[in-house]
């Protein structure tokens, strides 16, 4: 292999690594029936006049599979919480005694299902789009390296395994949203 093509390779491991990460963190966000602190990861409260991630202001754990329970750092944000977690659109009732905010998760019914797998179908799509735009860009690469003095059969040969790569990854977002369908379609 040419060392000029090294870093577009390593490039294009590293970004396709971070694709791939992304969406593992993107489907950590929908439920899959279990409680999971992560569930409120989107929630920002307003604290001493500016949004403030929930994790920032409180703790959340997770006594049982079914319940979140929301502990505020200091007491008299409990009610901005509240009102935060309300306001999030998730679909929670979150019930207040002053301390803490305790959550019950109500089990998933088939339509919910069925709805939150199109979502991690659309989440693993973004996924594959990732991956063919880093594609794209290491193939210009490649290209522009022809330019600049890169025999053919070294280009033909960078852009093949630049496309192994590709499809690599691309079978590693199929098997992760494969386990995600899996485990939101279990009752």
């Amino acid at each position: 292999m040419d060392e000029s093509l090294k870093p577009v390779f390593d490039s294009v491991a590293e970004r396709m690594s971070k694709a791939i990460d992304h969406l593992n963190k993107e489907l950590l966000k929908l439920r899959a029936g279990k409680a999971s602190p992560s569930m409120l990861s989107g929630v920002m409260v307003e604290y001493y006049g500016s949004p403030t991630p929930l994790n920032q202001v409180a703790n959340v754990n997770t006594p049982d599979a079914r319940t979140l329970v929301v502990q505020a750092w200091e007491k008299s944000i409990v009610q901005d919480i509240e009102r935060a977690i309300i306001n999030s659109n998730l679909g929670y009732n979150p019930q207040n005694d002053g301390e803490v905010i305790i959550i019950n998760i109500p089990p998933l019914t088939e339509e919910r299902r069925r709805e939150l797998v199109k979502n991690a179908k659309k989440e693993a799509e973004h996924g594959k789009v990732s991956l063919r735009n880093i594609r794209r860009d290491a193939n210009e690469a490649i290209k522009k390296l022809q330019k600049d003095g890169l025999s053919e059969d070294m280009a033909k040969d960078a852009e093949a395994e630049v496309q192994k790569s590709t499809d690599g990854f691309s079978d590693k977002i199929d098997a992760i949203f494969a386990d995600k369908e899996k485990e939101i379609m279990t009752v």
